[in-house]
């Protein structure tokens, strides 16, 4: 039994899967949205929001130290602390939006688009007006 055992193994051994993991965080960082099935993109959403997370620190040198560790481009993580993670410092989670998709051809699997929700302008504006 899996008891207490936090994420899935998507038929890969524990190395690929990381690296895997890995890439497709780096790849949503830059893009902004990634397209992968649905098993993985669950999983792509937990790691990326701890990403965010983590960037979102104050001392800029630790964060991107933090990013680094899971993000595998150095111009990605900067990217990540100083671009990124400012516009979500009013939010408490929830940096990833997850959209089922289409169906893969050729075998069927479920996809899903997973792309970083876009800052609260509107929570701005409306702090700003007040």
């Amino acid at each position: 039994m899996r008891h207490r055992i936090k994420g899935k193994k998507l038929g890969r051994p524990t190395e690929h899967r990381i690296l895997m993991l890995r890439n497709l965080v780096t790849d949503l960082m830059e893009h902004g949205k990634v397209v992968t099935t649905v098993a993985r993109a669950k999983e792509l959403r937990r790691l990326a929001d701890r990403v965010i997370t983590k960037a979102k620190q104050e001392d800029k040198v630790k964060a991107i130290r933090e990013v680094l560790e899971i993000v595998t481009k150095k111009d990605i993580a900067y990217k990540v602390v100083n671009e990124i993670a400012p516009k979500y410092k009013n939010r408490n989670g929830g940096y990833t939006r997850l959209l089922h998709y289409h169906f893969r051809k050729g075998d069927a699997a479920p996809t899903a688009i997973v792309m970083l929700v876009e800052s609260g302008q509107k929570e701005e504006e409306e702090a700003s007006a007040e």
